[in-house]
């Protein structure tokens, strides 16, 4: 494990972090992701559908992105960026408080002899679809610090994947759209992908991730 290795090792990777920040770079070698196909049970074993991808990130990949992470973070809640309704991968905010929005959105309703319909949307693949300049033209619209901005643009391009099944490597892929699977920065860079969502009035929005909720009531629906 890296915490186990010698200090000067750490050192070492210390100063490549170091590194990173200031040219802005990311380096390619961390930047390809072993696939591993999991298999779902009771599932048709020769439909490629019957399998569970999980990406498998370079550890040294998860420390630099959990540097990149905090500083984000640090921006978006300085100047409270993100949408309220979005409480995906939050500090302090879980599943279950967004049901609990839900169900006293609707007891709410039922006290004022309202009716409620709801709209539930998941997006397929979601974090596969992210559209990368789109993402990039986001952060800069939201003022996020131009070496944040360099560091994250260089993170998402050239980004590969090759497969592993039992002790064989595929050749590498190239990876043209998304966030990385299986990676720190993944889930807030798609939580801010999908941040301009429109709001509709007399509405409720409800968002975890790429899960969304769209509640309205009326006493005549």
């Amino acid at each position: 494990m890296i915490k186990n290795l010698p200090k000067r090792f750490l050192f070492i990777i210390t100063t490549i972090i170091h590194k990173i920040m200031i040219l802005g770079h990311f380096p390619t070698c961390w930047k390809t992701a072993t696939v591993v196909p999991i298999y779902k049970p009771g599932k048709d074993p020769t439909d490629p559908a019957s399998y569970r991808p999980i990406s498998l990130l370079s550890s040294l990949s998860k420390i630099a992105e959990h540097i990149i992470l905090n500083r984000l973070n640090r921006h978006l809640n300085d100047y409270d960026i993100l949408c309220s309704e979005q409480f995906g991968f939050r500090e302090k905010l879980s599943t279950t408080h967004q049901l609990l929005r839900v169900v006293e959105y609707i007891t709410e309703g039922f006290s004022n002899k309202q009716k409620t319909g709801a709209v539930f949307l998941d997006i397929q693949k979601a974090f596969d679809r992210v559209w990368q300049d789109g993402l990039i033209y986001k952060l800069i619209n939201y003022n996020t610090p131009k070496y944040l901005v360099k560091i994250i643009d260089s993170y998402l391009n050239d980004r590969k994947f090759a497969v592993r099944v039992n002790n064989v490597l595929s050749d590498p892929k190239p990876i043209n759209a998304g966030v990385a699977q299986g990676s720190k920065i993944g889930p807030i860079l798609f939580s801010l992908y999908i941040n301009d969502i429109p709001r509709q009035f007399n509405t409720m929005l409800c968002m975890y991730a790429d899960d969304t909720a769209i509640l309205a009531r009326n006493k005549n629906p």
